[in-house]
């Protein structure tokens, strides 16, 4: 059995772009398209955006990578940006969304064991996406995501989306935290409705647990807010971005 240099593990269509304009892609062959994905909701200002593109230059220049062992003048810098424009109290800097989402879990599990709580479980919704970690894939109840990475992790419970009765029967002692997508990604462009999202913070508020948002797709001004719980007039407890 052969396996190409790079592994196999997406269905790549045949275009192939080396190259970007704006919104535009250009493929190596030199054909042209609209990058409606954005990436995969990564490239916020598209392509080659003078400004970021400079920043990324200055800073290539400047300072590459410093450990967590030394202080960051920058990362404050920015925290303090995010905290003073945000709900936030403190940031915390992950790699990806992926690890964004499996912050906001381990976050959860220890505000209640923090407090002298046996709280662990986290009640999600189904046909999300919260990445391909083994805690964000069993945080999903896709199926097509579990195949081969069995056994998942344990602590996840998923009901259906949009759908606020569900979610309150779900809740037992062991509940720690909602984890939801104001809008899901992956699971059609779905916008939760106003009643279930204030319903949540409602629930979490009546019962002692968290509200974790995962925003990595819809956060970041790709609303019309900077992040779209704002539009739902809720606070989170927790928010994963990343992404745009």
């Amino acid at each position: 059995m052969t396996i190409t240099p790079l592994m196999p593990v997406y269905p790549r269509c045949g275009f192939r772009p080396v190259r970007g304009e704006g919104a535009w892609l250009i493929s190596e062959d030199g054909s042209r398209a609209l990058d409606f994905a954005s990436g995969i909701a990564v490239n916020l200002l598209g392509h080659g955006h003078p400004h970021l593109t400079k920043a990324i230059q200055d800073q290539a220049a400047t300072l590459m990578h410093v450990s967590n062992l030394y202080g960051s003048p920058q990362g404050e810098k920015f925290a303090q940006r995010m905290v003073d424009t945000t709900f936030a109290d403190t940031i915390f800097y992950t790699n990806s969304g992926a690890e964004a989402v499996e912050c906001a879990i381990k976050t959860a599990r220890a505000y209640h064991q923090s407090a002298g709580s046996d709280r662990f479980e986290i009640i999600t919704f189904k046909n999300a996406f919260h990445g391909r970690t083994m805690a964000t894939i069993s945080a999903s109840n896709q199926e097509k995501m579990h195949h081969g990475f069995s056994p998942l992790l344990a602590g996840f419970k998923y009901v259906e989306f949009d759908d606020l009765e569900a979610a309150e029967a779900a809740i037992t002692d062991k509940t720690a935290a909602f984890l939801v997508e104001p809008i899901q990604g992956e699971g059609g462009v779905r916008p939760a409705s106003e009643a279930f999202m204030r319903g949540l913070r409602d629930l979490a508020d009546k019962y002692g647990f968290l509200l974790a948002l995962d925003e990595v797709q819809c956060g970041v001004a790709r609303t019309g807010a900077l992040y779209a719980h704002e539009l739902y007039g809720i606070t989170p407890d927790i928010l994963a971005t990343a992404k745009g």
